[in-house]
């Protein structure tokens, strides 16, 4: 895999952590205490605030702030513009620092452009967040949210189709991953 790259027209705090073949560019800012996988792609006009952990081909799209708080597992994509928030409260002559709550990205999901995620909840595995929706609670695993708020819509493989379930709750993609749906969730069948 190749070294890091970036861009001369952005800032990399020290220390933070980047790994090899991640790609950071155009007027970017990676601030201290950062991790940052193997494989990443960090658009143009980003910032990664400090303690921020992205793992390994997280995608940030362009004008994206990822604000301390947020954890990205693998594989992540956070389409343009997309926006989060640290403080349930916020107030300019107030500081909240101490009150930052977790934002918790699971693997392979992915954020549409102008989506909102309101700090404190989970976006699970594969689920796919459509563009300008709010999320404001947690999400599952495999859904497909929509909306203000962000409403659960259906339900997509880890490949992004959409999934219809039969009689038996069994969904077959075009891809040939199986899922199960439960009340509680969707599984998919190995």
């Amino acid at each position: 895999m190749n070294e890091v790259f970036i861009h001369e027209s952005s800032y990399v705090d020290k220390p933070c952590e980047i790994g090899e073949g991640t790609k950071i560019w155009h007027f970017s800012h990676i601030m201290s205490g950062c991790k940052i996988g193997k494989g990443c792609n960090i658009g143009q006009n980003v910032v990664i605030s400090p303690n921020v952990i992205l793992g390994n081909n997280v995608k940030v799209q362009n004008n994206v702030s990822v604000y301390t708080g947020v954890v990205c597992e693998d594989d992540v994509f956070l389409g343009p513009s997309c926006v989060f928030t640290n403080v349930i409260n916020p107030r300019s002559h107030v500081s909240r620092k101490n009150e930052y709550r977790q934002t918790l990205l699971k693997r392979g999901c992915s954020l549409g452009a102008n989506s909102t995620v309101v700090c404190g909840n989970t976006v699970g595995k594969y689920a796919l967040i459509g563009a300008g929706s709010v999320v404001t609670k947690d999400i599952p695993d495999y859904a497909l949210a929509v909306g203000n708020p962000a409403r659960i819509k259906g339900y997509v493989c880890a490949c992004g189709e959409k999934l219809d379930f039969n009689e038996k709750n069994i969904a077959e993609c075009i891809c040939t991953k199986k899922y199960l749906k439960t009340v509680e969730s969707v599984e998919e069948i190995l």
